[in-house]
């Protein structure tokens, strides 16, 4: 057993030890679809983001937005049309977050999010890609849907989600599927040989917002518990990133007391049986330029009987 769990978590050090780049400079990525097109995280000044109106909106909440010609409208690079701002609570957990775009009169709204800190700093970006089209249920319609699993650091009231579309994806459309065809597959009948419609993007439409909180139940962590460079937004959904390198900076190494508080806290969460804690808290340790944490962290594993 002691074997399998250090195999894990050691493949687990592998895949975070992937740099994170600055915001500054351009990073593309292979979106979920089958398309060879890149998705790049645009730029906005934190100008325009502190014009915009953030919405509140409660953990355990569910919300219908109507975008229309009187919602707030953002037109900044390949940004068109109207967009969402949410202020998320930030201080009860991790938060679980379903965002579907209603297909209707085949017509859709392709929704991309960006994912801001306390300070408005981009953390995490999720494209057009990340939210591909799902049949009609028992209980829903066509839409488009993608969940963000999001851990918000430590001291921080308040995230923000901004939900746009842009000018490349009001280009194109989503291919649905005829709900003959999804009944007859569903029961396992011969599937009829029909057309399946069309959805044209629009730069309005309807969006529905779930958001749950849970402990411990994030993937992304939102912002920075101490002070270090900004980062690059992570984007999510694809298994392979092309990133331009970063120019190499001098990390300064931590302070003693520093080391001690994430050597201490590694072991406690090792100890309690929460690796996931203890891979964010060694994440953190390098990212501020500790020379010891990941040693702590591998040495704990080993003598974890």
């Amino acid at each position: 057993m002691k074997t399998k769990l250090l195999s894990f978590c050691l493949s687990t050090l592998l895949c975070s030890a992937i740099p994170l780049i600055g915001y500054t400079a351009p990073i593309t990525t292979t979106n979920k679809t089958t398309t060879s097109q890149d998705a790049i995280a645009p730029y906005l000044s934190i100008t325009a983001l502190q014009k915009l109106n953030w919405q509140p909106v409660n953990t355990n909440d569910t919300q219908t937005i109507t975008l229309n010609a009187t919602s707030q409208q953002l037109n900044e690079g390949d940004i068109r049309g109207s967009i969402a701002a949410f202020a998320l609570p930030a201080n009860r957990g991790s938060l679980d977050i379903t965002l579907s775009s209603l297909v209707k009169d085949k017509q859709v709204y392709v929704p991309n999010v960006l994912v801001f800190d306390q300070a408005l700093r981009p953390a995490a970006f999720y494209p057009s890609s990340y939210f591909p089209y799902e049949r009609p249920g028992v209980m829903s319609t066509d839409r488009l849907e993608g969940s963000l699993k999001l851990t918000p650091a430590l001291g921080q009231q308040q995230i923000y989600i901004l939900i746009y579309t842009t000018r490349t994806d009001l280009q194109k459309s989503t291919q649905m599927v005829d709900p003959a065809k999804a009944y007859a597959q569903g029961v396992g009948n011969a599937v009829p040989a029909i057309p399946d419609p069309v959805a044209r993007h629009t730069p309005t439409g309807t969006l529905k917002l779930k958001v749950k909180s849970e402990q411990n139940a994030g993937n992304i962590t939102i912002g920075q518990v101490f002070s270090s460079p900004a980062q690059e937004p992570i984007i999510v959904g694809p298994t392979q990133t092309t990133v331009t390198p970063p120019t190499s900076q001098k990390i300064k190494p931590v302070l003693s007391d520093t080391e001690r508080y994430f050597s201490d806290a590694i072991k406690k969460e090792i100890n309690n049986g929460n690796i996931d804690k203890a891979l964010k808290l060694l994440d953190e340790a390098e990212r501020l330029g500790s020379a010891t944490a990941r040693e702590t962290f591998i040495n704990s594993i080993k003598n974890k009987g």
